[in-house]
């Protein structure tokens, strides 16, 4: 059975505690989008595993919270000389080795090359539906760190194609090419095929 999602104008709670986050997944989903994001901040246990079980496991815990419909970002940063590390930690390792921290990490390496991964998970709040996964992935290379540091691990990943860092380049470009960019069209492009506006979510 399909999942049921909800009807145009409802709300769906997206977990965030990061207010630049909020605004530029608000951005890249623009007026297509038919509902509306309500941003809100909860404390979720930190999973291990391979990132879709960590997105699978964060979002059933955030529907049980919520008790509705609700979506949650994981990112994962990936050093191919590393074996796919930090990958989902990244957020810890970024907190005690900034952006020059990641760059240094690959010093001993010549390949400098990595991926920005990032999975949009969606439940509707019913604990019977399957949670939905959404995914984007961007290649490119951890640089020394460049631009505005904003905006985690942006400084030091420069994008295939690009001389700029994700953090130097205007946040229209960025905003067309990156991870988040891809997952959320993803993410997007499935809530306007499925929805129905005769059906709201039940429970």
């Amino acid at each position: 059975m399909m999942a049921m999602i909800p009807a145009a104008g409802r709300s769906v709670v997206f977990v965030t505690g990061n207010v630049k986050k909020l605004e530029e997944v608000i951005q890249i989903l623009g007026d297509s989008f038919p509902y509306k994001l309500v941003a809100k901040k909860i404390d979720l246990p930190e999973y291990q595993g391979e990132p879709d079980d960590i997105s699978i496991q964060k979002c059933l815990e955030a529907a049980k919270q919520i008790q509705g419909p609700v979506i949650v970002e994981d990112t994962c940063l990936c050093f191919t000389a590393l074996g796919g590390l930090p990958g989902p930690y990244i957020k810890w390792f970024l907190e005690k080795l900034k952006p020059e921290g990641l760059y240094k990490l690959l010093a001993g390496f010549e390949d400098k090359s990595a991926y920005a991964l990032c999975t949009f998970a969606f439940s509707t709040g019913n604990p019977d539906d399957p949670v939905k996964l959404f995914k984007g992935q961007t290649q490119g290379h951890i640089v020394e760190p460049r631009g505005p540091r904003d905006f985690g691990w942006d400084p030091c990943f420069q994008p295939e194609g690009y001389i700029e860092t994700y953090a130097e380049l205007p946040k229209t470009v960025k905003n067309s090419l990156s991870h988040r960019y891809k997952a959320l069209k993803e993410l997007s492009a499935y809530f306007v095929q499925h929805h129905n506006p005769a059906e709201s979510l039940s429970g």
